[in-house]
Order: structure tokens, then sequence, then C-alpha cells
């Protein structure tokens, strides 16, 4: 028995991957990328299951056959090279190579097309920030943050690239992943035939807070989608009170956007923020408030991001009344689509 507790324990660890969220799992893909990548990994997890039977089904033959009887002492008759059994183990694994390379290389190149020209495509620039994402449709003049929306049954195209250090986009129902680099533009297409909202992640380990740098990815009918443009196009709503006002413009929109204003930005941009599925990215507004999750978070971003660029209230010099009232103007702002 203690013989095999190394094992059990060494199982339980290997087994401990398998949970953990739906959404982000890789095996149940949700995209026609995402099921070519899985279609890959069934195949070529088949093709090494089979050798792995084939190889031990041999081994176990030749252990039995071939073993030592007892009272036996002879030397076993020796043999040089059989040209029959060197020409099967050559040509096997050639044709293996073959069934799994063929589709590998037409996914690859498959999965590496550009519709940056494309008209029916939907274009998005993706900048990743440390620990935010940032997604401008430059044909609609637009800039959001966090929460991707796109039309269902189109082929969305990225151009990717990182205003710091380097990232990775990837939305592992859907499909992907690709680096985002200083200076580079990388290209990506997806497609994402089911309405629905899909987690991302940062798949580059960039810092403190990377596994805290997720994003979601809401795909909506073309109406629904068109609604929202029209929305995010409306001129910005700003807080009622006016000392609120006079807070938010100088002390958020320094850094932030909402609508035109300040649309040159460094932070993410503000507009319809109340109605994102998360605050921060990772304070779920289905959990929590919005109003909540967003006086956590401006109160303290280093307590939910650990080397967030944001300041706090203090280094903001927030009131608790321009706090409170603040949070309750931005979770209150939500765009109808």
């Amino acid at each position: 028995m203690k013989r095999l507790l190394p094992v059990l324990a060494g199982m339980a660890l290997l087994l401990s991957a398998c949970g953990g969220r739906e959404d982000l799992s890789t095996l149940k893909p949700q995209g026609p990328v995402a099921q070519g990548q899985f279609d890959l990994m069934v195949l070529s997890i088949s093709i090494m299951a089979l050798v792995v039977v084939v190889v031990f089904a041999i081994c176990l033959y030749v252990l039995i056959k071939f073993r030592r009887r007892k009272g036996d002492n002879s030397i076993p008759k020796q043999v040089e090279g059989n040209h029959k059994l060197e020409i099967i183990w050559t040509v096997v694994p050639i044709v293996l190579l073959l069934i799994l390379g063929v589709p590998t290389i037409d996914k690859v190149f498959g999965n590496a097309k550009d519709y940056s020209h494309d008209k029916d495509a939907l274009q998005v620039i993706v900048t990743s920030h440390q620990y935010w994402w940032e997604f401008e449709y430059p044909e609609y003049g637009i800039t959001t943050a966090q929460d991707l929306i796109v039309p269902t049954g189109k082929k969305i195209q990225f151009k990717l690239a990182s205003a710091d250090v380097k990232h990775s986009f990837w939305i592992p129902s859907i499909g992907g992943k690709i680096d985002t680099n200083t200076g580079v533009d990388n290209k990506l297409y997806l497609e994402f035939p089911k309405e629905g909202v899909y987690r991302g992640k940062c798949a580059e380990l960039c810092g403190p807070s990377h596994s805290l740098m997720d994003f979601k990815a809401k795909a909506v009918d073309q109406a629904s989608f068109d609604r929202w443009v029209a929305a995010m196009k409306d001129p910005a709503v700003l807080p009622e009170d006016a000392a609120i006002k006079e807070a938010f413009e100088s002390k958020c929109l320094s850094c932030h956007a909402v609508g035109e204003q300040n649309s040159g930005a460094g932070a993410p941009n503000l507009t319809g923020v109340g109605g994102r599925e998360t605050i921060g990215g990772i304070l779920y507004n289905d959990e929590n408030s919005p109003e909540e999750n967003l006086k956590q978070w401006i109160e303290n971003p280093q307590d939910v991001k650990p080397g967030a660029t944001m300041p706090s209230a203090e280094d903001l010099d927030l009131s608790p009344e321009e706090l409170d009232g603040i949070a309750k103007y931005l979770a209150n702002y939500k765009l109808d689509y």
C-alpha cells in the first residue's frame, strides 16, 4: 500500500487540473476556430494512445513468448535485422505523421488567414495594458475596455499590440491564442456563432496581477450590436450633481474617457461601465452590485489588482461623498442595447 501512495498522490495532482470554469475550457469549443483546434487535439491524442497500446501489447507478447523458461540455460538463437519488421516500423510512423501533419498544416494556415481587407469582417484593434484590455472599432470610431462586444455570424479580424510588456490574448472556448507585443501588430481572426458571454484571459506572465487580467467577449445579434454602437456614439452622460460632476471631470477624466470626451486617454473608456459584466475585469456585477464593486475598485485598486496603475481614492483626494457619488453615477451609466 505504501508503494501505491506516491502513484495515488500523482494521480490526484494530475486530476486536480480537470476542474474549474467551463468557460475557460478548451474542451468545450464554442466556435469554429476552437472546434478545429479541439479536433486536432483529439486526433493527436488518439494517435498517441494507439501507438502506446500497440507498443505495450507487443512488449507484453514478447515478454511472455520469449521469456526464459525454468531450467533452460541455453543461449537464445542470435538473429540479425529483419527487413520486413524494419520496413514496417519505418513506414508506420511516416503514415501516422502524415495523418497528423496534413490536417495540422491545413488548420494552421487556415487560422492564419487575414481578413483585414474583407468588407464583411469586423475590424477590432486590441491593445493590452497592465492589467486591462482596450478594444477599438476603427470603422465606427469608438473605443471600449474590458467587454469586447461582437456580432454573431461574422468574422472578427483582430489587430493586436501591447502598450507595455508582452501579453497574450486568449478566449479558450472560442479560439486563439496570440501574443501582443510592443511595436508589432499581430493578427488573428475568430468567429462567434452563438450569442453568449465568453471569458478571455491573458496567457502570458506579465506581472503580479497576470492571473487577474481577464476580459469578457459578449456575442450579440447584429441588431443589438448596431444599437450598442449607436449608444456608444451618443453624447456622454455626466453626473447631474454639480459637485460630483466637478470631481469626476477633474479627478477622473484626466485619464479616463466617457463618450467623445477625452477619447485619446490612456485609461479605460468608462462609457456604459455600469452595464459591463465586471468592474476591473474580475469584480462580477452579478455577485455584487456595480456600485459596490465600483466603490471597492476606486477606493483601493491595489487590493483588487496588485500593480495596477490606477491611483486610489486617497491618492486622488476624493472625499467619501465624492467617492459615493462617482460610484453611484458610474453604476447607473448603462447602455441600452
